[in-house]
Order: structure tokens, then sequence, then C-alpha cells
């Protein structure tokens, strides 16, 4: 079989790949990539330690774990799979480990490990990295000839595949141009929103809370009285409002400035009975103290002033004063923390974008476009993403995977 001039447009986590399994069948593969280095965002991933992926090996678990369009990603995720990311960057020389929720890290915590690999299978396989920004298509309305840069040069190819990312984290180099060159050639683009990304909260105590961490905390979020997403875990207040894995998740199903809010449970390990016990026992303990006093074993520090405005119950109101009534409404007020969301923080502060090339207008089987028979895509610009956890660069190699495999 004679060998295709292939462009790959982004070298990214699905652009490398993409471009590893083009060059392995032989295709003469360029990949064109803006930055001085390769892979930017992967670089900032797990807040700089890389997490690669996430060890699920159930593939309908795995689909599970994608918020739009999951059934698009059946064919794409049976063809890889994470354990066979764990395997290829092994192969590589970057051993893995799993933590918590099983997402799966670098044993060295450095995500320049996993770019060096990443990139070091791309270029042993063949492909070669072009530093320019892709910015037009040379089209004569069936297919595309060449690839032109923004200074003007022309790369010529029978085929191309744009993995250019989304609009999240802008400055590692994912400004939309991926949209853009679709749209020139007849694709849909989806509107792109940001997705996994911290929300804005209105009530008045949340810049006193900035800083404050809290763990094993259960949330709900709420789309009027319909309830949205549940989930249990870590979340940290800003002086904007909240942020951290169970929030960033949560974000995934508030599409919309509407009428949001997280209640959060403070103490989901408790019922309402048990908790109330609880804060007997402590009223107890601090019989003639101050009601302000007599929290600091319940809650973190930073927290006690806030609840006690709330609760309505007066700070130098002694323990052995306050009624049943005032007790059953803090039981209330804790397990029912609420706060208004009135919007999500700048797409540029998105961990990735929802939104992208409608899957529709692509092979699920392939990447290749239904509208252009030489161009495929993969990666963040199609209208796929998932929750936090390493699910979305997943996405990207299973995605990256299939195309270069097919182009």
């Amino acid at each position: 079989m004679e060998n295709k001039n292939v462009v790959i447009i982004g070298g990214g986590a699905a652009g490398l790949l993409a471009a590893a399994e083009s060059a392995k069948r032989g295709n003469n593969t360029v990949i064109i990539e803006k930055n001085s280095r390769p892979a930017r965002k992967v670089m900032i991933t797990g807040k700089g330690r890389c997490n690669v992926t996430n060890a699920c090996f159930d593939l309908d678990e795995l689909i599970g774990n994608v918020v739009t369009n999951p059934r698009f990603m059946y064919s794409a995720f049976s063809a890889f799979m994470p354990y066979d990311t764990i395997a290829l960057v092994k192969d590589m020389g970057v051993p893995t480990k799993v933590e918590r929720g099983c997402r799966v890290f670098p044993q060295s915590d450095k995500a320049v490990d996993i770019v060096d690999a990443l990139v070091k299978n791309a270029t042993q396989s063949g492909a070669k990295i072009v530093e320019g920004t892709a910015k037009a298509f040379d089209f004569d309305g069936e297919k595309i000839s060449a690839v032109i840069l923004e200074n003007g040069d022309r790369i010529a190819c029978d085929a191309v595949a744009v993995c250019t990312g989304g609009k999240s984290y802008s400055k590692t180099g994912s400004t939309g141009d991926g949209y853009t060159l679709a749209k020139s050639v007849g694709h849909t683009v989806i509107t792109p929103k940001p997705s996994l990304v911290p929300l804005v909260c209105s009530n008045n105590f949340v810049p006193a809370l900035q800083g404050l961490s809290l763990k094993n905390v259960a949330i709900r979020a709420f789309e009027g009285d319909r309830e949205v997403y549940s989930d249990f875990g870590e979340m940290l207040f800003t002086h904007f409002g909240v942020s951290g894995p169970i929030v960033l998740s949560a974000s995934c199903h508030m599409r919309d400035n509407t009428d949001y809010k997280l209640v959060i449970d403070l103490k989901p390990a408790l019922d309402e009975t048990q908790l109330d016990k609880r804060i007997q026992r402590d009223f107890a303990e601090n019989n003639n103290k101050d009601f302000i006093n007599s929290l600091a074993k319940l809650l973190p520090r930073k927290l006690i002033p806030v609840i006690v405005k709330l609760s309505g119950i007066e700070p130098s109101a002694k323990c052995n004063q306050i009624t049943k009534e005032q007790r059953k409404a803090l039981v209330n007020l804790l397990k029912n923390f609420t706060l208004n969301v009135t919007g999500f923080r700048p797409i540029e502060e998105a961990i990735v974008t929802s939104g992208g090339v409608n899957v529709k207008e692509i092979d699920p089987k392939t990447m290749r476009s239904k509208l252009v028979p030489n161009l495929y895509f993969a990666g963040e610009v199609i209208d796929v993403d998932a929750y936090t956890g390493g699910f979305n660069l997943q996405i990207a190699f299973s995605t990256g995977y299939l195309c270069g495999n097919n182009i």
C-alpha cells in the first residue's frame, strides 16, 4: 500500500497518539503544533502530576463516566482502554500508580514524564513535529489537499486529523482553532461551554470561607427543585464560590446560568438523629460555655462563625440555654448547607470544553468525517466530555488511537 502524507493538527494527547499510530502504519506523518513544546495541557493536568487515565477497566462503567454523547465512545474505548494507556506509558519508561477514585498517576508524580513519553512514542514511530499554527484548508469542496499555516506555508496532505483541543486553558494553545477549521468545510459545531469548571456563588459568607477545604462531604445539585447530580468527596471554597473534585463534576450537569443551588451535607456519616445526639454531647461537655465556643470539635474553625450566624442562635447563648427547636434547626443547617450558584468561571478556567464538532457528523468506528472523506477528528475538539478523574484524557487517547489507525 502506498504511503500517505498525513497531517495531524495539534500535538496534545490525542494528536500525539494519532500521529504515532499513523506513522506506525507507514504514513508520512507530520504534527503541526503551535507551541514550542507539545502537550502543554497534559503538563498541567492533575495539578502538574498528570492524572493520565482512570483504572476503570469495565467498558460500561467507563462509558457511564462520559457526560456528553457517551454512546459515541463505545468503539473508541473498545479499541483502546485505560489499561492500554497504562501499558503504553509503561513501555515508554513511565510506571504508574493508582490513587483514590481509581485515578492513575505516574509514580514520579511528574506530568513531564507523561509528556516526554507521548512525544517519544510519536517521534520514535516516525512522526515529525513542525511548529506552526494551522489556519485554513486547501479544500475543493470534496477533499482537503493541503493545510495552510499562519505564516503562509502549505503542507500537502492525503489526509488530515484535527486534534486541536477545545477552548479551555487557552494559554496551553487550545483556543478554538479546530472549530474554525471544521466549520470551514461544512461541519456543525455545538456551542462550546465550560465543563469541569469552578462555580460562582452569591452567598455573602463565601469570601469569609476562602481557602477552606472540606473532605468527606456529600453534595446534591438542584436545578430549581429537581436534583441533577449528587456526589461525595472533597470541595474547596474560593473568593468567588466553590471548586474541588465534586464541584467540578457537578458543573457538568449545569448547562446554563439558570436557577441552581448546591446543598452540602457537612456530616454525611451521621443521620439527623445521630447528629442531634452528637451535638447534645458537645453541648453537655460545654454546658456553661458560649454557643460559638462549643463547636470546635464539630466544625472547621473558619466555618464556625458562618454556621453560628446562619443558625440564628445568639453566639453568646450558653449551651444549656439552647432549646430543642434551635438544636434541630442547627442539625438541619449542617445537613443542608445551601449555596446559591449564579454562574460559572470563564471557559479559560474550565478543565475541559463541553461542545465541539457534532458527533452525528463523525463515524464513531473510525473518527472519520462523514462530510469530508479524508478528514478525521480526535480529542476534545469533538462534542464529548466526561467527569474528572482521568476520563477526559482517556477520551483523547482512545479517539486518537482510533483516528491514527484508520487515517
